[in-house]
């Protein structure tokens, strides 16, 4: 009697053992048959990007700032490719958001001049809003100096970089971030000088390392572009690079690279900074990066 009170115990044992493994499986999702024979589908995994994030925070330097878009040397974030409300830009908040909302949920921390070393402290205010999306846009000052020589070297570029998605992180682990890589200062060398009055404008020294003596074709000249050039792509491999380690992150691919912008992309006030219409162009990169399935490759 006694042997067989304790067999019935282990049978009664063994089956709940296998039942609770079972609820186990199933209730982690696994494809184990079911009655019918037919396997069980896993819930499906949700996206990690968002493509209609709610509200967005724009830092970076002047091009998003909208400087000298509508009056000479002043900004205009009225026109700013990411947050402004325009209906000549309809910037990437107003394509998101519509415009309404665009107005009261978005924020613009770019400052005018800034360089990549000036964003982990623009990324600190823009946490504070906690938005759902951060755009990026910086570069072009730290390849734009009095000589080639005082350009951002690439690890100092890299640092601050990681220091502004670090300051991100910190705070919002989960918000999306959007790269925008840093335009084609060659390209804007090679359309703005076909203009006298905006080689004119340059010698007041704007982006002086790249646009100073336009007109010189000489193989000094020639070799201080090109290194400028070279500069401007490798700190476009660093934002690629760090932004694809963060899997909430994503590079335009290069795509404001190799925009083949003409003079009506920029502004005629300066012959530097983007128009309304270069403005535009922007915000429709930012747009199908943004809301595309996949990241660029």
């Amino acid at each position: 009697m006694r042997n067989r009170r304790r067999r019935r115990r282990s049978v009664l044992a063994l089956t709940a053992v296998a039942a609770l493994g079972l609820a186990g499986c199933d209730a982690a999702g696994d494809d184990s048959p079911a009655p019918d024979g037919t396997r069980a589908k896993t819930a499906p995994v949700r996206p990690v990007w968002n493509r209609s994030p709610s509200s967005i925070a724009a830092v970076g330097d002047s091009i998003t700032r909208g400087f000298d878009a509508c009056t000479v040397l002043s900004d205009c974030p009225e026109v700013s490719w990411a947050t402004g409300t325009s209906s000549q830009v309809d910037s990437l908040a107003v394509r998101l958001l519509g415009r309404a909302r665009a107005a009261e949920n978005s924020w613009n921390y770019a400052v005018t001049g800034a360089r990549m070393a000036d964003l982990p402290a623009q990324m600190a205010e823009a946490v504070t809003r906690r938005p759902q999306l951060v755009t990026v846009m910086a570069g072009a000052n730290d390849a734009c100096r009095s000589s080639a020589r005082a350009m951002t070297s690439v690890a100092d570029f890299r640092t601050g970089f990681e220091e502004a998605m670090r300051t991100l992180r910190t705070s919002l682990p989960k918000a999306q971030v959007y790269v925008a890589s840093v335009p084609n200062l060659k390209r804007l060398w090679s359309q703005g000088r076909t203009n006298p009055l905006g080689k004119q404008v340059w010698k007041l020294g704007i982006c002086p390392s790249m646009l100073n003596d336009a007109d010189d074709l000489d193989t000094a000249a020639i070799v201080r572009r090109d290194k400028v050039q070279r500069r401007v792509e490798a700190y476009n491999r660093v934002l690629q690079e760090v932004c694809a380690k963060d899997r909430r992150c994503r590079f335009d691919g290069g795509a404001v690279f190799d925009y083949e912008f003409g003079t009506d992309q920029l502004s005629h006030w300066d012959w530097f900074h983007p128009s309304t219409d270069g403005q535009a162009r922007l915000a429709a990169i930012a747009y199908r990066t943004i809301t595309a399935e996949e990241p660029v490759a």
